[in-house]
């Protein structure tokens, strides 16, 4: 007999788990499914700004304790071929550098509820008003939080596939060796962004202590791979990086939330984090929009009468309300210029200190402007 759960939540990353942390916090019996083992390596940037750790209730000096926690209180902003723009946001640390493999253990680590890691979902069955995951566990909710190609995704709308507009990303995250990390001109407190020509992308070079972290990420992902090889043979021409990459480049896929597309809800099903496709259009940032949807889930999720897809509704207009309609909703007219307007206007704008700080920075990387999400976990 299929052992039963009042909430299944398949993916134990930052959504999942701070999900399964609120609900059991309420009272409910709680599952999370993922097919990997924690701690695990998460393709990202990696870096949570204040109002994440506040929403999570988390103690700055509590984490740091064996963990890598790199303050950051600078940035490097620049396009690509022209040279960048350094801005100083002052003594107090606007964001922090922290890594995956560390921070979503310790948030798995948090929620005190049954998970079954290193499982990969093989198996979902529609069962009356319950679902069945690998014909051995029962619930009347089931809760996709594992990424782009999460499969709960699947049961809602036309799922994944190649009708989404993705960002495809390459990164590579790794610990230098003493020798590296003393030529290597990259600043923990001052990460570096730097901007495709195109505007379709950008790419970064993030030190957190003794960890070097280099990526890039387009909407666009043709040719992914050689922008990524000019970025790197450039950074690497400057000495900003050192001269020998252990490893290789891992992928990751994402949506935006102005692009996409997928429903958020329906009978017995909610999708949050990336599944959902909430990522930060100007940034792709994705861990505060997939904690915040979390901790709406879980109100919502505490007062519904059922799961039915109209309980369930107020999510989707909570997410509306907290992140704005997503673009594709709206019926006004999108004036395409011609891209070397763009470009043209874009490269000035990147040599401004104030534009770099104020908007590039602080609004559409921080999100200083948008209030910090105050929900009990």
């Amino acid at each position: 007999m299929a052992e039963y759960y009042d909430a299944i939540i398949v993916g134990g990353g930052p959504a999942g788990s701070t999900l399964a942390r609120s609900l059991q916090k309420r009272g409910q019996n709680v599952l999370v499914i993922d097919k990997q083992s924690f701690p695990r390596d998460k393709t990202c940037a990696g870096w949570v700004t204040p109002a994440v750790l506040d929403s999570l209730g988390i103690d700055a000096k509590d984490y740091r304790q064996g963990r890598t926690f790199q303050p950051i209180t600078k940035f490097r902003i620049g396009m690509m071929g022209q040279a960048p723009v350094d801005n100083d946001h002052g003594n107090q640390p606007v964001s922090y550098g922290i890594r995956r493999c560390e921070f979503d253990h310790y948030l798995l680590e948090r929620a005190d509820v049954d998970k079954a890691l290193g499982t990969p979902v093989k198996q979902i069955e529609r069962d009356g008003a319950s679902w069945l995951i690998n014909d051995r566990w029962r619930t009347p909710l089931l809760v996709g939080a594992g990424g782009h190609f999460c499969p709960v995704a699947s049961q809602l709308g036309e799922g994944p596939g190649g009708h989404e507009t993705v960002v495809a990303a390459k990164e590579v995250e790794f610990e230098m060796t003493p020798e590296q990390a003393e030529s290597c001109e990259a600043q923990g407190e001052r990460p570096e962004l730097w901007f495709c020509r195109d505007l379709k992308g950008y790419a970064w070079v993030f030190r957190k202590g003794q960890y070097l972290n280099i990526g890039l990420g387009r909407e666009d992902n043709h040719r992914l791979k050689d922008h990524l090889q000019a970025f790197v043979d450039e950074m690497k021409r400057q000495g900003r990086i050192p001269a020998e990459l252990p490893g290789r480049f891992k992928g990751h896929a994402y949506l935006l939330y102005d692009h996409a597309e997928r429903p958020l809800v329906d009978d017995g099903v909610l999708l949050i984090g990336d599944a959902a496709g909430l990522a930060y259009t100007q940034s792709g940032e994705g861990i505060r929009p997939a904690i915040e949807s979390a901790l709406l889930a879980a109100d919502v999720i505490s007062h519904a009468r059922d799961t039915s897809a109209e309980s369930l509704a107020p999510y989707g207009e909570q997410i509306s309300a907290r992140f704005g309609h997503r673009a594709m909703e709206g019926s006004g007219i999108n004036l395409q210029l011609p891209d070397w307007v763009k470009t043209t206007v874009a490269s000035g704008l990147m040599r401004s200190h104030w534009f770099t700080k104020r908007v590039v920075t602080e609004k559409w990387f921080l999100h200083q402007d948008v209030p910090t999400l105050k929900k009990a976990v």
